[in-house]
């Protein structure tokens, strides 16, 4: 920590080392009034002396932020500026990422990665955001707003296009049945037949999404139908909509570990239940189905005598544990005893801890019937079994895909919890520090740079900002995805599709509170337009489908410059701003 801490002093002392000063002009008047004598009281030779201005000079150019940050008025200054508060802005992401993943290995998910990891996620461009409204006149304030609003719209599209996109090319292997090969990348770039897939956690982040949209739409309403009057109440509702929206995707971060859990005990169930059935195909002296498809009882009984070493009557767990010790459960990483636990819950109607035969005649059966939902329909079907219990077992194989269900990627707690809590909640307060204080001179710096070369500000944030906060969030989103695992896919654009949605619910949230307390103007409706467009195409693209092919990468990348050029169009051709 103590080497990355360089980089913000380092950056710091050339920031003040650039700060305006008062120089002295050089002169070549010979009289001695006003002049600071270099050592040469009787000059003949005309050469310049050093003449001392006004202290307040530097002051009539541009406003200093704080009173003491360096400012321009030129090109290249304010392009320098932008670089070094950019560059700070990107230390703060880096620092609130890396602090929360810390953070989160000690903790967990629940409180830490629902409601807090998210927040300081996009605290960045919260930052900026609030900063370029909320500082100056009511008509600086108009201005500066725009900033906040192309960091928004920016973000957002970013995020869904270029970084997405990349992340299907760095992360494409082979697909079979819409189904990602772990680690196989042997058609190149077929547009059908390479790609990524996902689990069914990242299809329900993509629906999150393009709900998250609905503050837009409300705030827009007025200027859809052309009203005036209801434009500061729309904004309000929006508000309203927009901070409920946020509490709502908290509360669902937060209780999502429990969905999963009770999801992964599904598939382990499932699986218990798959390999036994086969494993007793296995042992019968017949089919498990009669030629009808129903169970076949008396073979289930012989099984149970089989099974029943000491010949009681009964399967206790020991007798159960022997049966089960042979089976291999597929990739599902739990222990024998809680598989024996799975079949005696399942089984034992009668609570005393031991399955008689027609208990277990019954259990078989109604597993026999179950697994025949996700066989194969045939003339055959009814009594192959064999052909029955591989059909279910490649549904349960997919399901535990979609689920995200992995035992192949185990994360190590750290050795000194205590040092790494400490870690992580200093590297937190030090990317919350360095966002709190540079916020504000970055936004100046651009709306300098916007007057200087008559660049309209939205374009200069919509570019370049997006580029500062959420370029830690594209590099591991793209080295994650170049592992190309379905696991770390699944990850990588759920963790996009999370990132779009706090920027649509929080970073939205703190825009329309300072329209409205402010009294601003809502006049974004291209902004707006483009934001809606890649939220609905790239969520409607993720929401109907869990693998995405090397060709949607296209439509990621193609809809950058369209959004760009809309807005241009929208708002100096057909004058919508």
């Amino acid at each position: 920590m103590a080497t990355t801490a360089a980089g913000p002093v380092v950056i710091l002392l050339l920031l003040a080392a650039g700060a305006a000063v008062d120089g002295r002009f050089l002169s070549n008047r010979t009289s001695s009034a006003g002049l600071v004598s270099d050592g040469v009281h009787d000059h003949r030779d005309g050469l310049p002396y050093l003449f001392l201005p006004s202290f307040s000079a530097a002051s009539d150019s541009c406003d200093q932020t704080y009173g003491f940050m360096p400012c321009t008025t030129t090109v290249v200054g304010n392009l320098f500026l932008i670089v070094v508060y950019g560059y700070l802005m990107f230390l703060s992401a880096t620092y609130l990422s890396s602090g929360s993943e810390l953070l989160l290995e000690i903790l967990g998910p629940g409180i830490v990665g629902g409601l807090f990891l998210p927040i300081l996620g996009a605290l960045p461009d919260a930052m900026l955001i609030l900063v370029s409204g909320l500082s100056g006149s009511k008509e600086t304030a108009q201005s500066q707003v725009s900033v906040g609003m192309g960091l928004l719209a920016g973000s957002t599209v970013m995020l869904l296009t270029i970084i997405w996109g990349s992340c299907v090319i760095v992360g494409k292997c082979d697909l079979q049945d819409s189904v990602a090969k772990n680690l196989q990348d042997t058609t190149r770039f077929s547009l059908t037949g390479s790609g990524v897939s996902t689990d069914i956690w990242t299809k329900y982040a993509a629906w999150i999404m393009v709900i998250s949209v609905i503050p837009f739409i409300i705030v827009q309403l007025p200027q859809a139908i052309h009203s005036t009057s209801g434009r500061h109440l729309a904004v309000l509702i929006a508000l309203i909509v927009s901070v409920l929206l946020l509490v709502a995707y908290c509360f669902y971060q937060v209780v999502q570990p429990w969905i999963q859990k009770r999801k992964l005990a599904y598939i382990k169930h499932k699986n218990v239940m798959y390999g036994l059935l086969k494993h007793l195909r296995m042992r019968a002296l017949g089919r498990l189905l009669t030629e009808d498809g129903d169970p076949n009882e008396e073979i289930i009984r012989k099984l149970f005598r089989t099974i029943d070493t000491d010949n009681n009557s009964t399967l206790s767990k020991t007798e159960l544990r022997a049966l089960i010790v042979g089976i291999q459960f597929d990739e599902i990483d739990f222990d024998k005893n809680e598989a024996v636990d799975r079949v005696m819950n399942d089984f034992d109607t009668s609570n005393d801890q031991q399955i008689d035969e027609g208990e277990f005649i019954k259990g078989v059966s109604k597993w026999l019937i179950e697994a025949k939902h996700y066989g194969t329909s045939g003339p055959d079907a009814g009594s192959n079994s064999l052909r029955i219990l591989n059909a279910a077992h490649n549904e349960t194989k997919r399901d535990r895909e979609l689920l995200g269900v992995q035992s192949d990627e185990l994360v190590e707690a750290g050795k000194n919890p205590k040092w790494i809590t400490f870690k992580a909640v200093m590297m937190l307060l030090l990317g919350t520090v360095i966002a709190a204080v540079f916020a504000d001179p970055l936004v100046d710096a651009v709306d300098n740079f916007s007057d200087a070369t008559s660049i309209p500000t939205f374009f200069i944030s919509f570019i370049a900002l997006p580029m500062a906060t959420n370029s830690s969030e594209a590099v591991s989103a793209i080295i994650f995805a170049s592992r190309k695992k379905i696991r770390t896919a699944s990850l990588t654009f759920s963790e996009l599709y999370g990132a779009v949605t706090m920027n649509n619910v929080l970073c939205l949230s703190v825009f329309l509170a300072l329209v409205y307390v402010r009294g601003l103007t809502w006049d974004f409706s291209s902004e707006v337009l483009v934001i809606l467009i890649a939220c609905l195409v790239m969520g409607g693209l993720a929401s109907f489908r869990t693998a995405y092919p090397l060709w949607t990468s296209s439509i990621a990348f193609l809809l950058y410059p369209f959004s760009l050029a809309l807005v241009y169009v929208l708002d100096y051709i057909f004058g919508w701003s």
